[in-house]
């Protein structure tokens, strides 16, 4: 018997020794914690983006969070990596230092309550206190404000909302969505919904603290969600996840397609949801295709008032969802290696499902009929971890802004990808989309 076969206990004890060490190089390394966001131009179907960040102009961005506040060492506001049982939302101000954005200021306008939000007694039973639901709806409303607002002097009536990773800071996270909006020629209202990542717990324990705080935020994630997609002005949302953040975002888009399957509706019809990206998702495939899937497998549950098995699904209408994975991503193979996953979601390609494998996935095959999903492999050159080419690879933004700014197809003419196996993509030279072309 091979001594070194996958799941040996040598070989798990292999990978555990190399995690252990590899690791603090990871979180060193540009990949989840990103101290640097270039900014510059990112042309799309020959017209070049406009950059506030290189006019010098600062740009600001909204923010939600379940942090927990803190002070910075100037004594302004600030967000620590703890976790706080009440969502805070406002606004961050980004300008530009050098090739990076650094966060200026953070302006706090309003909280939802503590949660779990107080219960009374009534005579006909328990229910919520009173004064507690009139704080939510204020809350909520004023977020709603606060987006419509902006909304009402943007060039596009859409939100683009992004969920970070590993590792980040609350400063992390705002930058990587400034960088994102620039990407996108800050044409969009852009909301970074930051998590408490990024906590004291070293290397190796500090992922398993994280992984369980992305646990706690899916809830709050989920009402975020909920809230911004009910601004009126609001006409598409842009849901974009990385890392870590992408198993967090679709805990909260599985529990949010439930109750638009309950209520006879989509998420593309109930919340606005337009195109979820994910980037390197950090996610086991079994996982994610269970948490996409979930209602599909689930026949029992009630489709308006009573099931429904045999009927006709809810329309999926203009919802859209892009992975980008890479088969050089270190990161997620020592995360691989540390939860025994036979596939993480970021590193999956073409490939690496087998034909037998590829009849019986789900995430394949309902990809492949429904035309909801598209598989991007990106096989290039992005720092020591190969995990932050979102951020790092001009070609990647160029993509991401032809995607969701350009409203391109995957194959479509100003999208560097070539298909290899449908669902699955691959980025090409511009010699080998001229000849496509």
């Amino acid at each position: 018997m091979n001594n070194y076969s996958k799941n040996s206990p040598k070989t798990r004890l292999i990978n555990f020794a190399l995690l252990v060490f590899m690791l603090p190089f990871l979180v060193l390394s540009p990949s989840c914690s990103n101290s640097q966001y270039r900014t510059g131009k990112h042309p799309i179907a020959g017209k070049a983006s406009v950059s506030h960040a290189k006019q010098g102009k600062p740009l600001g961005i909204l923010y939600v969070t379940n942090r927990a506040p803190s002070a910075s060492v100037d004594g302004k506001l600030s967000y620590s990596s703890f976790r706080s049982h009440s969502m805070s939302y406002g606004s961050v101000t980004l300008a530009r230092k050098g090739s990076s954005l650094d966060v200026l200021h953070i302006t706090k306008r309003g909280e939802f309550p503590q949660s779990p939000y107080s219960i009374e007694l009534t005579g006909q039973g328990p229910r919520r206190v009173p004064a507690i639901v009139d704080a939510h709806l204020r809350a909520a409303s004023a977020l709603q404000g606060e987006v419509n607002d902006r909304l009402a002097k943007a060039k596009r009536k859409e939100v683009v909302v992004f969920i970070h990773g590993y590792n980040n800071s609350f400063d992390d996270a705002a930058k990587a969505t400034g960088k994102i909006c620039n990407t996108l020629s800050v044409e969009f209202v852009c909301v970074s919904l930051s998590w408490p990542a990024g906590g004291a717990g070293g290397a190796f324990y500090g992922y398993n603290i994280d992984r369980e705080s992305g646990e706690f935020a899916v809830l709050d994630l989920k009402k975020a969600i909920r809230t911004l997609s009910a601004a009126n002005r609001v006409k598409r949302l842009h849901l974009i996840a990385h890392s870590r953040g992408a198993d967090v975002l679709l805990s909260a888009l599985y529990q949010l397609g439930m109750e638009g399957y309950i209520t006879r509706t989509s998420l593309g019809e109930r919340y606005k949801i337009n195109n979820v990206v994910l980037f390197a998702p950090d996610v086991d495939l079994d996982v994610a295709t269970t948490k996409l899937f979930g209602f599909v497998s689930d026949p029992d549950v009630p489709f308006g008032t009573r099931a429904s098995p045999y009927g006709l699904l809810p329309p999926v209408g203009s919802l859209h969802l892009t992975v980008y994975s890479s088969p050089n991503d270190k990161a997620l193979a020592l995360s691989s290696a540390l939860f025994g996953s036979v596939v993480r979601l970021g590193r999956l390609t073409s490939t690496s499902i087998g034909s037998k494998a590829a009849s019986s996935n789900a995430l394949w095959s309902n990809s492949q009929i429904s035309g909801v999903a598209d598989f991007i492999e990106y096989v290039g050159n992005a720092g020591f971890s190969g995990h932050s080419y979102f951020l790092s690879d001009p070609a990647v933004q160029k993509d991401l802004d032809a995607l969701l700014r350009g409203r391109l197809k995957a194959g479509d003419p100003g999208r560097l990808l070539v298909e290899t196996k449908r669902p699955f993509w691959k980025f090409v030279g511009r010699t080998h989309q001229a000849i496509r072309d």
